[in-house]
């Protein structure tokens, strides 16, 4: 939709509200004026009228009023005594049937309805004819034990009525239809300068030069301002351009760091397989190739006397769970940056309602086989009674499972807790260690990829890619880290998601 004709459709909308407000108080005016005569008509003529009450029954006592005109005024006489409940002992005779008219009886109201010695006016529509009543309660020792009715009919009046609405709806729709037309030509007079300015704007898109700005006619006005934004914006533009060359030394030490990750683990398995050739090359034809007593590049076997087979066999196997160790390590780097990879790339992972209670049980039995100094705590989980997210439970167990290892990793004594709680509409799942601890500045940057704290470095292993993996999973879940933690003493990691609302019930 284009700003033409989005200014021209509020200008329309708040003129139309202009003419419907307008038109309710004509409305509204005209209507009292029309009715307010009859009310007091009507007021007078039930101040006049005389009620005789015999029990059980409530009689005209004969003096009404001789200037009443009844073509248009009806009277009738309600009673609420106990024998009698409701029905109507007296009325005008201008109310019973005629070859002209059927019989007209006005609707009774629950006595319970009525306050006492307070009349009120009802609108009535009998037999296709709109009458206005006046509803009177009559009192006998302080009770309730009739009502005195007096009606008027207000065709005439509901005639003019209707004659105006119809007025003030054609008006007021031929008056928004010419105002609309009037606001497509006036906008379009006033948003001429816009398209300039747009024509000036693709020439610099086009251009290969963002040195370019637009030029100003009148920067005064509100598209003097716009041209003085515009141009700040491809100043803007131009140093993004300028800082694209930091962004890329960041990549270059993304994949440096990597690069470095990956090198340890493979030249730790490239070392051992070349010491698995050097034990099964260091007897026989072997030996007399190298040399004998040497190796091609020294080592362990250099100077050495043959091997037994059982020396053979626990060098290998020691070689091969060295291999493992490191294939194991870096298939688990390559899978964090392979999530990673998936981050940057704009990855949108599948969502689904999860059930936290199970999801947490699952990491909790799961994270009891994994290998740990630290004792291992389950609970308190209360709070996930009932709770669901909107989420992935793979990637909501492996941010679980990324916080749990963590914990581990950096308590070599103590305990590691699984526990949960509830706030303002959002469910905590939180990892509690008494391990080593973060110092407060550091705190920070444990999100940032391959960064480990100075406490650990050296005498944990890991990558510093875990976090920023549990990051991502996080921000993708709408969640929230709330991060806790003294040196020496532990941390606690806990991660706020959005609760869902209960489902409904079928047939509800």
């Amino acid at each position: 939709m284009s700003i033409r004709l989005r200014l021209t459709l509020w200008y329309s909308g708040l003129l139309a509200i202009a003419l419907v407000a307008f038109g309710v108080v004509i409305y509204g005016i005209v209507q009292n004026n029309a009715m307010s005569g009859i009310k007091d008509q009507l007021r007078r003529i039930s101040q006049d009228t005389q009620v005789q009450i015999t029990f059980p029954t409530i009689k005209l006592s004969g003096s009404v009023r001789t200037d009443i005109d009844f073509n248009t005024i009806y009277i009738q006489i309600v009673n609420y005594t106990p024998t009698i409940e409701g029905v109507v002992d007296e009325k005008t005779r201008n109310m019973y049937q005629t070859p002209q008219r059927p019989e007209l009886t006005f609707e009774i109201p629950r006595q319970d309805a009525l306050a006492q010695n307070k009349y009120r006016f009802a609108k009535q529509e009998l037999n296709g004819f709109p009458f206005l009543i006046l509803e009177k309660p009559l009192t006998y020792r302080g009770d309730i034990v009739g009502l005195l009715q007096v009606g008027a009919w207000t065709g005439r009046e509901e005639q003019l009525l209707s004659q105006l609405r119809s007025i003030l709806w054609i008006s007021g729709a031929v008056g928004l239809i010419a105002a609309f037309l009037l606001g497509m030509f006036l906008s379009r007079k006033a948003l001429m300068p816009i398209n300039r300015v747009t024509e000036a704007a693709e020439r610099i898109r086009s251009g290969s030069e963002l040195g370019h700005r637009i030029p100003r006619e009148k920067p005064n006005d509100e598209i003097g301002r716009l041209t003085d934004t515009l141009n700040a914006m491809l100043s803007g533009v131009e140093r993004a351009y300028r800082n694209l060359e930091d962004s890329n030394a960041a990549q270059r030490r993304f994949v440096s760091d990597a690069s470095h990750e990956l090198r340890t683990p493979l030249t730790t398995i490239r070392g051992n397989v070349d010491l698995l050739e050097k034990i099964w090359l260091s007897d026989g034809a072997g030996r007399k190739e190298l040399g004998e007593g040497e190796s091609e590049s020294g080592g362990p076997l250099e100077n050495s006397p043959a091997l037994t087979e059982a020396d053979k066999r626990d060098m290998s196997l020691e070689s091969i769970r060295d291999i493992s160790d490191e294939a194991r390590r870096m298939s688990g780097l390559v899978n964090d940056l392979l999530s990673l990879a998936r981050a940057d790339a704009g990855y949108r992972m599948e969502m689904e309602r999860v059930a936290l209670w199970p999801l947490a049980e699952e990491a909790a039995r799961r994270a009891s086989f994994l290998p740990r100094q630290a004792e291992w705590i389950v609970g308190p989980l209360d709070a996930l009674a009932g709770v669901e997210v909107q989420g992935n439970r793979d990637y909501l167990l492996q941010l679980l499972f990324i916080l749990i290892e963590n914990g581990f990793k950096y308590t070599p004594s103590g305990s590691v807790r699984l526990y949960a709680g509830r706030s303002d509409g959002y469910v905590g799942l939180s990892v509690e260690d008494t391990g080593i601890g973060i110092h407060s500045e550091e705190v920070p940057h444990i999100f940032e990829r391959f960064y480990r704290v100075d406490v650990s470095r050296g005498e944990t292993s890991g990558t510093g890619l875990g976090l920023s993996i549990a990051k991502w999973i996080a921000d993708m879940h709408r969640a929230r880290f709330d991060v806790r933690s003294k040196l020496g003493e532990g941390t606690v990691f806990t991660v706020w998601l959005p609760i869902l609302p209960p489902r409904e019930m079928d047939g509800v």
